[in-house]
């Protein structure tokens, strides 16, 4: 049934706008796919989003650095690229502040045992005002 599509943006020449309008799912497929490809994105590889909130920057600073140097130093470096804990792109809601680390490799059940530990360190500590959740290939990088 035939219709029309209305599309509000910032940004009309935005890749993904532009092939919407022409109707174009080759193009838009064949151009993402090598995109993921070489930027090493799913389905080419796992993402895993290690994500902390905290009341206390300065705790949610320290935490995050600890869980990163535990993930380098027991992730195979080759397999897994374990990007640096920075503030979230949107770093504080409800007065709860954001940080996350990204890795980016193919999930194996030696990872899982890797962040499993990670997580158990990290509680062990009995942290009150920090929280950490592992997200394997997240729906939203926020």
């Amino acid at each position: 049934m035939p219709g029309n599509v209305i599309i509000q943006s910032y940004n009309p020449d935005n890749f993904s706008i532009v092939c919407s309008k022409k109707q174009d799912y080759d193009m838009f497929y064949e151009t993402e796919i090598e995109l993921r490809r070489q930027l090493k994105y799913p389905p080419f590889c796992d993402i895993i989003l290690i994500g902390l909130t905290s009341t206390n920057l300065k705790e949610i600073e320290e935490e995050s650095n600890k869980i990163y140097e535990f993930l380098k130093s027991n992730l195979n470096k080759e397999e897994f690229n374990v990007l640096r804990p920075m503030p979230a792109p949107i770093d504080k809601i409800q007065n709860r502040y954001r940080w996350r680390i990204i890795i980016k490799g193919n999930m194996t059940s030696k990872a899982n045992e890797v962040l499993n530990k990670a997580l158990k360190e990290f509680y062990k500590q009995n942290k009150k005002q920090t929280r950490v959740v592992i997200d394997v290939n997240p729906n939203n990088m926020s």
